[in-house]
């Protein structure tokens, strides 16, 4: 089962971070937070990606293509060009699938543009910036019962605001930053099975949770799998901080990999 990652958006909310990079490359603790994403998806069993590159897509494509010299300590034979590595990290099964979907195509597009490239009836998608401790398993193992075409995950992270309860004019109750939305709102983190495609257009201004999602739901084939454990999107600058500060800590929420405990792939 492929896992498509869409990592095309030029991130103008992070603008600190994305003059230079694509989102998904900011890094939390040395790391692209898309990484830190595949890392979730491979703890789980799901390793191969495939990637919907856009802003700066060249920068992702290096990344990966020189990702052992990158990530380890090498010794190189510069007469044979032979190369042997020292400390390997665990991610050589990883395969990944890179694909140019546009500079300016929305989210629609670009999983439409990568429709070649799934070839089970059942592929999982998410955005390229965040991160959770979602268990993928069971997710996919609630879209396989219900039988639907979709499955998006439904998140109830903590309010930023204060909330005021009102009537007329008249201030009853307030709550500065409650615990969380009363409401769950789209996590990502979808299974899909391939008929999405028949709701996909390749018009750069197809984007995915507006006419196509919403048109799923009308014809009741999308549901939602509840998740109230961590999760974060890297949207701000604020939410990059945030990030990191989390993982200087001990055991960050989303760190399931290396986790005492965790079910392990």
């Amino acid at each position: 089962m492929k896992v498509v990652i869409l990592c095309g958006g030029k991130g103008t909310r992070l603008r600190e971070e994305t003059e230079i990079k694509p989102k998904p490359m900011v890094k939390i603790g040395g790391k692209p937070i898309l990484w830190h994403i595949m890392k979730i998806y491979s703890h789980y069993g799901f390793r191969e990606f495939i990637l919907c590159l856009g802003y700066k897509g060249e920068i992702i494509k290096e990344y990966f293509y020189n990702y052992n010299i990158l990530n380890n300590d090498f010794t190189i034979d510069l007469g044979s060009g032979g190369i042997e590595l020292h400390n390997g990290e665990d991610v050589g099964r990883w395969k990944i699938t890179m694909v140019d979907t546009g500079i300016d195509a929305m989210t629609g597009a670009r999983v439409k543009r990568i429709e070649k490239y799934i070839d089970s009836d059942t592929f999982l998608l998410t955005y390229g910036d965040g991160v959770t401790d979602l268990n993928i398993r069971e997710t996919v193992a609630f879209h396989r019962r219900h039988g639907k075409i979709g499955t998006v995950t439904g998140v109830f992270p903590p309010s930023r605001y204060g909330e005021l309860a009102i009537q007329e004019d008249e201030v009853i109750s307030f709550s500065e930053k409650p615990k969380e939305y009363k409401t769950s709102i789209n996590g990502g983190f979808f299974v899909f099975n391939k008929r999405i495609f028949e709701y996909l257009g390749e018009e750069e201004s197809c984007i995915l949770e507006r006419g196509p999602l919403e048109k799923l739901a009308k014809d009741r084939e999308l549901k939602v799998f509840h998740h109230r454990g961590f999760w974060q999107c890297m949207d701000t600058y604020r939410d990059y901080k945030y990030l990191n500060e989390l993982w200087r800590k001990k055991n960050p929420p989303w760190k399931v990999w290396d986790r005492k405990g965790k079910e392990a792939s």
